[in-house]
């Protein structure tokens, strides 16, 4: 399969998304819950806007890493903050902010053209011996 997002839509989503996120104990109204239903918003949402900025997709301001590790990294952290309600013991409070943007996340991880997960790797390039989407495109620094 291939991804349907592009790589434009994700870089630009992704601030939009990190600052929602941070803000998102007080536009969904938990305060209250205090602790880790605060803290991983806050915290997710820091590394999705560090990512973004970071990132070599469309958006990206300094350009460090690729869209593949950007990807790979939603993935697993999205996963990670739709797990925290019922491993952290808040879930009773509050769940769905932290379900929704995590499963918003993932989605973004999977689904974003070039994202390792769902992309083939390419043929190896001979003289590094890399095997990737990177190196078959010509996109390595050496």
């Amino acid at each position: 399969m291939k991804g349907f997002i592009s790589n434009t839509f994700f870089g630009y989503f992704n601030y939009l998304l990190a600052v929602t996120m941070m803000a998102s104990p007080w536009l969904f109204h938990f305060v209250d819950a205090r602790g880790a239903a605060l803290f991983f918003p806050f915290m997710f949402g820091l590394h999705q806007l560090i990512m973004a900025i970071f990132s070599r997709a469309k958006g990206g301001m300094v350009g460090v890493f690729p869209v593949q590790m950007h990807c790979f990294l939603d993935t697993f952290s999205g996963f990670v903050l739709m797990c925290t309600p019922w491993m952290y013991g808040f879930a009773p409070k509050v769940w769905l902010p932290h379900v929704a943007f995590g499963a918003i996340i993932f989605i973004l991880g999977v689904w974003t053209k070039n994202s390792p997960l769902i992309n083939q790797p390419h043929e190896m390039v001979p003289e590094r011996g890399i095997q990737s989407t990177d190196a078959h495109e010509g996109r390595m620094m050496v």
